[in-house]
C-alpha cells in the first residue's frame, strides 16, 4: 500500500465514470423533473439550526434516513453517479406518487463535492459524512481517495470546532489507509470502533460486506478548536 506522504495530490475529478445503465424512462423523468426541485441553489425550505454535508450519498438510504431524522438540520448529500441519485429520487417519489412533497431539509448536489465544499464559509458544516466511499484499492489509485493528506485542511475549515466528521469503511486497505492519514494529522481527534455507534443509520453497502463477511470500521472525528 502507498504511504500517504508519498501520495500524489488528488486529481480534479476523483471518480470515473457517472453514467451506469442505460437508464430507463421514469429514472429519466426523476433527473429532469424531480431532482431540480432539490438543488443546492434553491436553498432549504424551512429554517435549519445546523448544516450536515454528506460525500458519495450512493443509494441514497443513509441520507434519506438522516433528513427524515433530523427534520430541524439541513443536508446537503452529494453523489455523481446517476444510478445512485436515481435510487434516492425513487424512494422519495415512489412511482404513482409524482406530486409527493420532498424533504424540505435535504438537498443533492451532482458534482464533485469539494467543488461545493470549496466555496462554502469556514465553520459552515456542523457533521460530515463520509460512507463506504469507494476505497480505489490499487496503489496508484491511491491520490483518487477522498481521505487524502492534502484534503483534510478543506474539511478542517468548512467543519466548525467540535464538529464530527464521520467515516465507515469495510475495506480493509481503505481502512489502513484512513488510520495512517489520521496518524500524520492534528486537525481531528477520535478513534475507529468495530460496531456502528447509536444513531448512525445503516446503508446497503454495509449490509453487503457483513454477509459477505467482511468487518467495517467506523471513525468519528472531532475537529479540535
Amino acid at each position: 500500500m502507498s504511504k500517504p506522504g508519498a501520495v500524489k495530490p488528488p486529481p480534479d475529478r476523483l471518480y470515473g465514470r457517472a453514467k451506469g445503465h442505460k437508464l430507463r424512462p421514469r429514472q429519466q423523468w426523476l433527473l429532469d423533473t424531480i431532482l431540480p426541485r432539490l438543488a443546492v441553489e434553491r436553498g432549504f425550505a424551512t429554517p435549519t439550526r445546523e448544516t450536515w454535508f454528506e460525500i458519495g450519498f450512493g443509494g441514497g438510504e443513509h441520507a434519506q434516513a438522516l433528513a427524515a431524522a433530523n427534520p430541524d438540520v439541513g443536508l446537503i448529500a452529494c453523489e455523481v453517479f446517476d444510478n445512485g441519485i436515481c435510487s434516492l429520487l425513487s424512494r422519495l417519489v415512489p412511482e404513482g406518487h409524482d406530486t409527493a412533497p420532498l424533504p424540505a431539509n435535504l438537498r443533492l448536489w451532482t458534482d464533485d463535492a469539494r467543488i461545493l465544499l470549496r466555496d462554502m464559509p469556514d465553520a459552515s458544516i456542523n457533521k460530515l459524512f463520509l460512507m463506504f466511499p469507494d476505497p480505489w484499492p490499487k496503489a496508484r489509485h491511491a491520490k483518487r481517495r477522498f481521505v487524502h493528506p492534502q484534503q483534510l485542511d478543506l474539511l478542517a475549515r468548512v467543519l466548525a470546532p467540535g464538529g464530527e466528521w464521520r467515516i465507515a469503511s469495510d475495506d480493509p486497505t481503505y481502512q489502513a489507509w484512513v488510520a495512517e492519514v489520521l496518524a500524520g494529522q492534528n486537525l481531528f481527534t477520535g478513534a475507529a470502533v468495530t460496531e456502528r455507534p447509536a444513531g448512525w443509520p445503516g446503508t446497503r453497502y454495509e449490509a453487503k460486506a457483513i454477509r459477505a463477511g467482511r468487518v467495517p470500521m467506523y471513525w468519528s472525528l472531532i475537529r479540535r478548536a
